[in-house]
């Protein structure tokens, strides 16, 4: 299956996962404009919380990753 196919289907699975939770969908008339837009944000401000967190484990890998190549450059120096 194709990214953008996975992508596809994961939308879809979300939107049935959605009307089962919350009985509604996104064509819904009860939320003004603005309620719609800080639905948005929120959901912006959980993605860079997200990302944060990856980016985070991915330096310290990163770093993990230096200081296990420079034992080993040191090891080798030293035998």
């Amino acid at each position: 299956m194709a990214i953008e196919e996975q992508v596809c289907y994961k939308i879809l699975k979300r939107s049935e996962e959605g009307k089962k939770k919350y009985g509604t969908t996104m064509e819904r008339v009860d939320l003004s404009t603005l309620e719609w837009l800080v639905h948005a944000q929120e959901e912006a401000m959980d993605l860079a919380v997200y990302l944060e967190k990856l980016i985070t484990l991915e330096q310290e890998l990163l770093l993990a990753k230096k200081l296990i190549d420079k034992k080993k450059i040191t090891e080798k120096k030293d035998s």
